[in-house]
């Protein structure tokens, strides 16, 4: 352990991989509560399209990450009525506009060749090779969703359990709705350029899965989700760092052993007590 943090590019995967599962964990705790899952995983894969076209086009990778998610965000919540984004015509939408990326995305592979070199590091990312730009980017990034989170978090919380009820009292539950989607596509923009298109998912849904299976509280959750994260993302990059598999394959095992794991538990206790009772 001492010897794989003697190197400055584990340094920086940690800290990344720290700053990502905050990230993750805090906005990946309203998304499994508003049942969004399915956006989130278009959102993550978005950034496959995004990627390559920014290659093709020939302008900076990010800002092709960027526009993908958020017009991605904006598509997915524009003109949906509260009630409906989660019902079956919002999946219809979000389904096509997932197939569409993905479309999209290998079509613009044949226009580049030196795109195929990379395609595993766009699919499933690298935490090697972090510079420093790219940490106070994510440093950045992770206050700004912190205060964020802490200024909307007891009204989105209210719209997501009773959506009615709160554009009933009065809050903007529209924009609350939209708002929240492109602070989803923001981050997932900026983990996906280290993640890839498929791991950034993976730490948006498994942690706070977990976390809710643990505690119903809104505040106690999020700080579990982001936990749980951490934990997950450090014992990953170990367990990377003294084997020939990659991260992905490490973060997605263990952390659906540990979903698995909790379940079993529960349902166990859960029948204990219904012995004793």
């Amino acid at each position: 352990m001492i010897q794989m943090l003697s190197y400055p590019f584990m340094q920086h995967a940690v800290i990344a991989g720290t700053l990502i599962a905050v990230m993750s964990g805090t906005l990946g705790w309203f998304m499994v509560l508003r049942r969004q899952i399915f956006a989130g995983h278009t959102l993550s894969t978005m950034s496959f399209p995004g990627a390559t076209a920014a290659l093709v086009v020939g302008i900076p990778l990010a800002m092709g990450y960027y526009v993908a998610c958020i017009c991605a965000a904006i598509a997915i919540g524009w003109r949906a009525p509260t009630r409906h984004l989660t019902g079956p015509l919002s999946s219809a939408r979000i389904g096509t506009i997932q197939v569409v990326g993905f479309a999209t995305g290998f079509t613009l592979l044949g226009y580049s060749t030196h795109i195929l070199g990379g395609l595993d590091q766009l699919l499933f990312g690298t935490f090697l090779g972090i510079d420093r730009t790219q940490l106070i980017i994510l440093i950045a990034m992770t206050c700004v969703v912190v205060v964020i989170i802490a200024c909307i978090g007891r009204p989105l919380v209210f719209a997501s359990l009773d959506p009615e009820l709160a554009e009933a009292v009065g809050l903007p539950v529209r924009a609350l709705d939209i708002g929240f989607l492109i602070l989803l596509g923001v981050v997932v923009a900026a983990t996906a350029q280290i993640t890839g298109a498929l791991l950034v998912f993976a730490l948006l849904v498994t942690p706070p899965a977990i976390a809710q299976r643990l505690t119903a509280r809104p505040a106690q959750g999020m700080i579990v989700s982001a936990g749980i994260g951490v934990a997950l993302i450090w014992l990953s990059l170990i367990c990377a760092y003294f084997s020939v598999y990659p991260l992905g394959f490490f973060t997605t095992s263990i952390g659906f052993a540990v979903y698995v794991i909790v379940v079993v538990v529960q349902r166990s206790a859960s029948g204990l007590r219904a012995v004793h009772v």
